[in-house]
């Protein structure tokens, strides 16, 4: 008794016992029913505590692997209770009408998931306003349904992993789809709920707020001990994992390989080596001293003939600046031989160009007297057709 998580006396105050009428009762509880008074079943408490204490561990065992415990309880007395219980353990509850589906069709109820966060970003980017006010109704109206049904799940990213439920026989689609993809299921039975499908039985009184509240709120610790739990198995795997990050850094450093030096090496090998050591760097600093006075020496020797061949070029500027301006006065030349020439080929053309003018000229000249010529002809021609008929009149008188 003092290991129980709930002490019996608690479950007596609080209605735990209490089970429904006789005539309602379901003949598969009978081993957790203790007796019959004024025809109301009593509850054995002490199964009671039992199954609470193996669902407790069960929870918090499931949670400490990083499981995902679902709160399901859509009756009245349990709503407000399975909604506080969840919020403050953190995990996903369903307090409206369980959706069918919601494990069996995981994949649509995500994607409806998906359209609630969508259009609450819509409306606050203010994407809505620029809608008609039909549509922004729409999208309103729509909002608050999906947020009845979705809101104690829209946090669930994947299908839970354990269910947890209050009265069996409201709930039996949700247990039905937990058990057809084989997720264990904790669940309160009364007397009038059949236990055949539950894995993990805790026989009480499923309608009594005060009962539903204790349980309830038993198995939200259990989920906060699950999780407090995992943070401590967290913190060795990371303080573990710093230390083997830091281990090879440590091993490139060469401070152990110094210390095992010493540890193993006697006294005079060790003075031995640090007088090799020593002999090395000064011949090291004797082979860096000669070659940098090579160097000093060829710049000197280099920067002697420089001077000389800078001082050549003032003997031969004077013969460039004379090229120069022979190239210079070339382009004149050029330029007048071209003004000179350019006169005679104009005034050739000019008399190629006038030759045939004047052959054109003498041309028109010769043929003007030839064109009176053929006038007088065709003028003659009527004259003599005249005459020619006047003499033939005569001839004939």
């Amino acid at each position: 008794m003092s290991n129980s998580v709930i002490s019996m006396k608690a479950l007596l105050e609080s209605g735990v016992h209490f089970g429904h009428r006789t005539n309602k009762w379901h003949p598969s509880m009978k081993p957790y029913i203790f007796t019959e008074r004024n025809g109301i079943h009593i509850i054995d408490l002490q199964q009671t505590v039992k199954a609470i204490n193996h669902a407790y561990e069960i929870i918090r065992d499931c949670v400490a692997k990083g499981g995902v415990v679902l709160f399901v309880g859509t009756k009245r007395q349990a709503m407000e209770t399975i909604r506080d219980e969840a919020t403050r353990c953190g995990m996903p509850y369903v307090t409206e009408r369980w959706l069918g589906g919601m494990i069996t069709n995981w994949s649509t109820i995500f994607q409806r998931i998906q359209e609630l966060e969508r259009l609450e970003k819509m409306t606050a980017n203010g994407d809505v306003s620029r809608l008609t006010k039909k549509e922004g109704l729409m999208i309103s109206r729509e909002i608050n349904r999906l947020l009845i049904r979705l809101s104690g799940i829209r946090k669930m990213t994947r299908m839970p992993n354990l269910l947890f439920v209050v009265d069996v026989f409201r709930e039996a689609t949700a247990v039905h789809e937990a058990n057809l993809k084989k997720i264990p299921v904790v669940a309160l039975v009364d007397t009038n709920c059949d236990p055949a499908n539950i894995d993990y039985v805790i026989p009480s009184n499923d309608d009594a707020i005060r009962a539903i509240k204790l349980l309830v709120g038993k198995m939200a610790d259990a989920v906060l001990e699950g999780k407090a739990m995992r943070k401590e198995d967290e913190m060795p795997e990371e303080a573990a994992a710093a230390e083997t990050a830091a281990v090879p850094v440590v091993l490139h450093e060469g401070v152990e390989e110094e210390i095992e030096d010493e540890t193993l090496l006697g006294k005079a090998t060790m003075a031995k080596l640090a007088s090799a050591k020593a002999v090395a760097l000064k011949e090291e600093m004797a082979v860096k001293e000669a070659v940098e006075e090579k160097p000093a020496e060829e710049v000197k020797t280099e920067e002697k003939p420089a001077k000389a061949e800078k001082k050549t070029p003032t003997v031969e500027e004077p013969a460039k600046h004379e090229k120069k301006a022979a190239k210079v006065e070339e382009p004149a030349k050029i330029e007048k031989k071209a003004a000179k020439e350019e006169p005679a080929k104009v005034e050739k053309k000019a008399a190629k160009v006038e030759e045939p003018v004047k052959v054109e000229k003498k041309a028109a000249k010769v043929e003007e007297p030839a064109k009176p010529a053929k006038k007088a002809a065709k003028e003659a021609e009527p004259v003599k057709a005249e005459k020619e008929p006047k003499k033939k009149k005569e001839s004939k008188e």
